[in-house]
């Protein structure tokens, strides 16, 4: 017998040794005892399984390792720095209240100490300690460009008489001039918090002020608006880290100051004032002859591409390019500027090749590479300075620099530089669309190049005979997927950031390309060459032909109405699909695949998740406009509500259609007819003051703070769209929102929250501000009377 049988006799022999009823109770307990017999099999089994599962996490672990590793060859760790980066700066700028830099500059060498302790066996989670120390660093440098920004925000609408110089000026599309002032002097009555920068519009006709000229007038001045419901774009946001304070327009024609010696003396002006100025006339002087050689919108977006000046097209070619899908035409983009740097290093390549003798001694396409890159220099200057443009000159600079060492010019480490800089200087911009979108679109073409390339690589060993056939569906092919994934890289951007896409973008694009490609930005750039010599106006009735085209196109795909209204999306939704992009954009091992996971999470989150609840009421910031959300309509209290706040919210709540307020034949002029009124307000529609929302509330709306008191406890709402100070309801009356209110919380959104069943639904206050706290909100709880900030938890 062996020995595996004697221990089965032992153990059969002890079992039959206990008592029945111990017998019993081991065979029916919860405790598996025997560990051989008839139990055996199924302990072997588990632990086979276990074996397996530690097998296979292993072999994962091994090949998430290997992938990891062949990540790091292709260098795509550092592509992805400033990702984390701009993660860093997004999160400091919504943080409800400031981080001071003294605590970020500490935690930052906690994790950089921690990085660069990580050796030997340690040094697999140096990358888990890398993260974090970028994401501090991300946002130390949001922090430091808030401080350095400082930007002095108006707090209430004043009107003052303005003294300031002139730092820039452009025309709209009605022949008006919008003066960009640096505000010396207020009075009548004099601000004691002034703002340093205002953005002024002369509506009256008068001989445009040049820049860097003094100027003087009476002006109403306002803050810049905050979103126009909870959620959406703070315009205060952007202003701030433009430097701009205020907004507004003269009363009448701006003038020159009487006393001599308010005059500007320019010669005072530093170095870097004299060389904005003078860019600022250049700039004009450009835009003044491409208008003057193309007539209307098609001139003032000539112009644009050029100068980067957009304010002179009108407002119906501006939407009916958006509508097509064609708005990203009017930034000065890559595609411009490659398309204009391009041309140059061409044409000066195959010009410099024609000197006998040249490009036998000189590499021809280094020095056209060497006019190219001062071509883009210039074009950078004369466009503004926006983000677009920016990171296009960043990113076709190095790659002309690239082409002096014989280097690769198109990659993601290019892509990843220009970020870099960006960030480093103003990573504010990462907030923006413009940022988000322009980097999105360049990833993801530059990745789809890099795939095709390395496909290329592996086919360059089978002969092909393309012909002329091939080189023409090369071409088309090209056009088409240039398109189409530049479309589905900024979709989810434009679809957060605007809440609608363009349904038929794609064609209007694959249309337009070859229009832009062929005879607009090369033609551009002849002009520009040609404009020192006043040659210019030939190339720009062909440029002008071609914009002629392309708004054609624009204007049949407008028609086709097929724009898609997105409405607001999830933060979580938005970071999954977009973080997912970036992932499938950069890594390429089967590690992309979980980018390509983290999109459709995205994308199934959208589709399942039901649509959110549509607030009941609508309230403006500055209480002018309350709005009774229906599924159908939004009821608003005047007949033509203001286009800018109206249209954002419809394209926010997915309602097109407007019910404006219905006229009384005669308004009740007595308590009792005013309370019988407001007993009988019909559902879903405005009538004089009153209005009810779907949930049977009965909200009012007046400008008089003194009929509040008749109003309280006759009506669940009462909005009050007045200025003065005004006192609420006493407990378990009426809601009163007061401009006062509206001035700390921004717009308001009031939803029905359902406590119990069966119960009244009660009123739920949705601010669009938790805080203000932040610098760019801060002017908020600036109290002009007494000259101080009131304290956060103080009641308006």
């Amino acid at each position: 017998m062996g020995e595996s049988g004697a221990q089965a006799v032992v153990r059969d022999g002890e079992r039959s040794a206990w008592p029945e009823s111990e017998a019993t109770q081991v065979l029916t307990g919860d405790l598996p005892v025997i560990g051989s017999g008839r139990w055996a099999p199924a302990g072997r089994h588990a632990t086979h399984i276990r074996h397996r599962i530690r097998s296979a996490a292993t072999a994962v672990s091994l090949r998430i390792g290997a992938a990891v590793a062949e990540e790091q060859e292709y260098g795509h760790g550092f592509v992805l720095i400033p990702v984390v980066l701009a993660l860093g700066s997004l999160a400091w700028l919504a943080l409800p209240e400031t981080v001071g830099t003294a605590k970020l500059a500490a935690l930052l060498c906690v994790f950089g100490i921690s990085a660069v302790l990580c050796r030997g066996d340690l040094r697999n989670w140096r990358p888990l300690l890398i993260a974090p120390a970028l994401f501090t660093a991300g946002m130390l440098l949001a922090a430091a460009e808030t401080a350095r920004r400082d930007t002095v925000i108006l707090d209430t609408p004043v009107t003052t008489t303005v003294r300031g110089t002139v730092l820039s000026r452009d025309p709209d599309d009605r022949g008006r001039w919008r003066y960009l002032v640096r505000i010396q002097e207020t009075s009548g009555p004099r601000l004691r918090r002034a703002p340093e920068r205002a953005t002024l519009l002369a509506r009256s006709r008068h001989e445009a002020f040049p820049v860097g000229a003094t100027i003087e007038g009476k002006a109403r001045l306002s803050p810049p608006s905050g979103p126009a419901l909870p959620g959406l774009n703070d315009f205060a946001f952007g202003a701030y880290f433009k430097g701009v304070g205020a907004v507004g327009y003269f009363y009448g024609a701006p003038r020159a100051p009487v006393d001599a010696g308010a005059v500007t003396d320019r010669s005072q002006a530093s170095l870097p004032a004299k060389a904005a100025a003078y860019l600022a006339l250049v700039r004009e002087a450009i835009g003044n002859r491409i208008r003057t050689a193309i007539s209307g919108d098609t001139g003032a977006i000539a112009a644009a591409l050029v100068t980067g000046e957009e304010r002179a097209i009108s407002r119906e070619a501006v939407e009916m390019l958006r509508a097509a899908g064609l708005s990203h035409v009017l930034a000065i983009s890559g595609l411009n500027m490659v398309l204009a740097a391009g041309t140059f290093l061409i044409g000066a390549r195959t010009l410099l090749s024609f000197v006998p003798g040249l490009a036998e001694r000189y590499s021809v396409k280094k020095i056209a590479a060497v006019g190219a890159l001062l071509m883009v220099f210039f074009y950078i200057l004369i466009s503004g300075g926006a983000v677009s443009a920016l990171r296009s000159w960043i990113m076709i600079s190095i790659m002309l620099v690239a082409l002096f060492f014989d280097r690769v010019s198109i990659s993601l480490r290019n892509v990843a530089l220009a970020a870099l800089v960006i960030l480093a200087w103003t990573p504010s911009a990462a907030a923006g669309p413009g940022f988000q979108m322009s980097f999105a679109a360049t990833l993801a073409l530059v990745a789809g190049y890099s795939r095709w390339r390395d496909h290329r690589r592996k086919d360059r060993e089978t002969p092909r005979n393309r012909g002329g056939a091939g080189v023409v569906s090369g071409l088309a092919i090209g056009t088409v997927a240039t398109s189409v994934i530049g479309g589905l890289a900024t979709a989810v951007y434009a679809a957060a950031h605007f809440n609608r896409l363009p349904g038929y973008g794609l064609a209007a694009n694959v249309l337009t390309t070859p229009l832009i490609s062929v005879l607009i930005m090369p033609f551009a750039l002849f002009a520009m060459l040609l404009m020192p010599f006043g040659l210019e106006y030939y190339p720009l009735v062909v440029m002008g032909q071609g914009l002629d085209w392309m708004l054609t196109v624009a204007r049949y795909v407008a028609s086709l109405d097929g724009e898609w209204t997105t409405g607001r999306m999830g933060d979580v939704q938005f970071f999954l699909i977009a973080f997912g992009g970036i992932l499938l954009c950069v890594l390429r091992t089967r590690l992309a695949l979980v980018g390509a996971g983290l999109i459709a999470l995205g994308a199934s989150a959208i589709a399942l998740e039901p649509r959110k609840e549509r607030p009941s009421i609508a309230i403006s910031e500055d209480a002018q406009l309350v709005g009774l959300v229906a599924a159908d309509a939004i009821a608003t209290n005047r007949s033509r509500p203001p286009e800018f706040i109206f249209s954002q919210w419809q394209r926010a709540l997915a309602i097109a259609a407007h019910k404006a307020p219905v006229d009384l034949a005669a308004e009740p002029d007595t308590a009792a007819g005013t309370a019988a009124f407001l007993t009988s307000a019909r559902a879903g529609v405005f009538a004089w003051c009153a209005g009810r929302s779907r949930e049977g509330w009965t909200v009012a709306v007046i400008e008089k703070a003194e009929s509040l008191s008749f109003l309280c406890g006759r009506v669940d709402l009462v909005v009050v769209a007045s200025r003065r100070p005004s006192a609420g309801c006493p407990p378990g009356g009426s809601l009163v929102i007061s401009t006062e209110t509206l001035r700390r919380t921004g717009a308001v959104e009031i939803h029905a929250e359902q406590e119990q069943p069966g119960a009244a639904p009660r009123m739920r206050v949705v601010s669009s501000f938790s805080s203000t706290e932040r610098p760019w909100q801060r002017h908020r709880r600036y109290d002009w009377r007494t000259g101080s900030f009131i304290s956060q938890g103080s009641p308006p």
